[in-house]
């Protein structure tokens, strides 16, 4: 099997298990709840197959709406940020990802922050407006959304930092 291969798999199962059972379970003022398992999508290599990657950010979401007993609310978030990735790398990276030479450890921080905060934005809205799903609870999503999207940024960017492979 290939390296990569195991990396991935070990990435997805650890991220899985990390929010699972540690970041779950963390719901400071009923608006902080971070949620890192989206790493595994932000992380993916560019050049995977588009329909597998779109099947394994489903599989993530799933996951971890089977053992929330969410609803299919993480799945759904976390397809949307899998179809709407390509778009935020093409206006955060620009021709660096039209060559397919963006390497997340290897760019700015400025550009890493900015992709994280978009995916992180757009992943968060679409969660929190599927679990309240409510029109006129719109403050409690914007509430919501921007202070676990705070939160999530502020850990995944610690965890990118503090994970960083070396030779990549």
């Amino acid at each position: 099997m290939n390296n990569s291969v195991l990396l991935y798999i070990g990435r997805f199962l650890s991220l899985v298990l990390v929010q699972v059972f540690i970041l779950n379970h963390i719901n400071f003022l009923g608006y902080l709840n971070p949620y890192i398992y989206i790493i595994f999508i932000l992380l993916a290599p560019i050049n995977i197959n588009k329909s597998l990657f779109l099947f394994l950010s489903f599989i993530l979401g799933l996951t971890i709406d089977m053992f929330g007993d969410s609803g299919g609310v993480h799945a759904a978030a976390s397809i949307v940020i899998a179809y709407l990735r390509p778009v935020v790398l093409r206006s955060v990276f620009g021709l660096s990802y039209e060559f397919q030479t963006v390497k997340l450890s290897k760019v700015g921080f400025g550009q890493r922050l900015a992709y994280v905060t978009l995916m992180v934005f757009t992943h968060h809205i679409i969660l929190f407006s599927l679990e309240i799903f409510n029109f006129s609870h719109i403050l409690l999503i914007a509430k919501k959304s921007l202070f676990s999207s705070l939160f999530s940024i502020i850990v995944i960017m610690l965890v990118l930092v503090l994970f960083r492979r070396k030779d990549s």
